[in-house]
């Protein structure tokens, strides 16, 4: 494994398969926008769909804060697919079948035998500004994730709130 990313560390740059085929490379992605990037251990188990539909149901805040959601699981593509179309999940769903990505991130496994949960927030700059590590508290990821892009981009937060006096 290798060493686990921390607050401050450059996100290290990956292209992974996406559920529609193509692929996706996080340096691309990062152009304007903050990356929420989600490990989580495998589609269509009850804690997973639980944090995919929160993120889902969630899905237009984190647009309004310029994130991007994004998945990634070891699960295949066909399985990614079912995923999103059974729940309507409007983000990016990537296939890491190995780990690599997991592995490139420092991804703790859950009782040292399960693929572990964590959350990355990243910035414009690609760079790590909160890592959020849960196997037992997937809905957190959301609010969590949620709470760093409010710190982010507090004009956006300024916007809603003069938008919600009007």
């Amino acid at each position: 494994m290798s060493e686990i990313v921390k607050v401050g560390d450059k996100a290290p740059d990956f292209e992974l398969q996406r559920q529609d085929g193509g692929f996706f490379r996080l340096c691309e992605t990062l152009k304007g926008k903050n990356v929420v990037l989600y490990f989580y251990p495998k589609d269509n188990t009850s804690d997973c769909t639980k944090q995919a539909c929160k993120f889902r149901d969630q899905y237009e805040v984190f647009r309004e804060q310029g994130a991007e959601v994004v998945g990634v699981s070891s699960d295949s593509l066909d399985t990614h697919q079912r995923f999103e179309k059974i729940h309507h999940l409007p983000f990016l769903l990537l296939s890491d079948k190995g780990g690599s990505v997991r592995s490139l991130y420092g991804v703790p496994r859950f009782l040292g035998i399960m693929p572990g949960r964590a959350t990355y927030i990243i910035d414009k700059k690609g760079i790590v500004r909160h890592v959020f590590d849960s196997s037992t508290k997937p809905l957190e990821h959301v609010n969590k994730a949620l709470e760093v892009l409010n710190r982010l981009n507090p004009e956006q937060e300024t916007h809603k709130k003069s938008k919600a006096k009007a």
